[in-house]
């Protein structure tokens, strides 16, 4: 049994999430805020979410884990099985996490927390996010999967990040930069929403929110 640990307002906690009920395997959650607490840091090096625990100790960064699970659990694969191909899952989820969601982070302050956020930073952060995500577009195969014709890991990890861009994009800019710099993403993201697992992990992630920002 997988134990996942973190918070269901997290957007990579919640491609973990959604990973594991894609591959139908059996896990339980422990909710978990990023902490520097000695007990934190022994299962997570930064203490950051998500983690997991497995029949052979702790592990934790996100993508560590999928890769993990892909090897763990091979039965409904995620990954392709083509080297060049998985290379290239590899190369686009490194892309949209470096290049788009990493910069995005910089106003989740703002958005999230009310922490206000300088006029310069917006703007450096609008004009990378402008190349990132015109990078992505260029990625997208939309066939009608992000890669290919089977839902795979590269959705698994675009739905949760790009959401939360768009959102973020909007309330900072008024306009949401996802849909306005790939083409084909609203009909996209219909189509992954769609899918009973990303309905009960947007379900659970619409409660935890909620949660959240009552208690702030």
């Amino acid at each position: 049994m997988i134990t996942l640990y973190g918070l269901a307002i997290s957007n990579y906690y919640n491609k973990v999430k959604l990973a594991l009920k894609e591959k139908d395997i059996p896990f339980t959650e422990e909710l978990t805020a990023p902490s520097r607490d000695t007990q934190i840091l022994e299962k997570s090096p930064l203490g950051k979410i998500p983690f997991i625990k497995t029949p052979d100790g702790y592990l934790s960064e996100s993508q560590a884990i999928l890769e993990y699970l892909e090897e763990a659990f091979p039965d409904q694969p995620l990954f392709p099985t083509d080297t060049f191909q998985r290379a290239k899952c590899r190369e686009f989820i490194q892309h949209l996490e470096l290049n788009v969601e990493l910069v995005a982070r910089r106003l989740y302050g703002e958005v999230l927390f009310g922490t206000p956020v300088s006029a310069e930073v917006k703007e450096e952060v609008y004009t990378k996010l402008t190349t990132g995500l015109s990078g992505l577009a260029r990625l997208f195969q939309f066939s009608p999967f992000a890669l290919g014709a089977r839902f795979g890991v590269a959705d698994v990890v675009a739905w949760p990040h790009l959401q939360v861009v768009g959102y973020v994009t909007q309330n900072i800019y008024g306009k949401n930069l996802v849909i306005e710099l790939i083409p084909g993403i609203e009909a996209y993201l219909n189509l992954i929403e769609s899918r009973p697992h990303v309905q009960q992990v947007s379900a659970d992630r619409t409660a935890a929110r909620a949660k959240f920002f009552q208690n702030k």
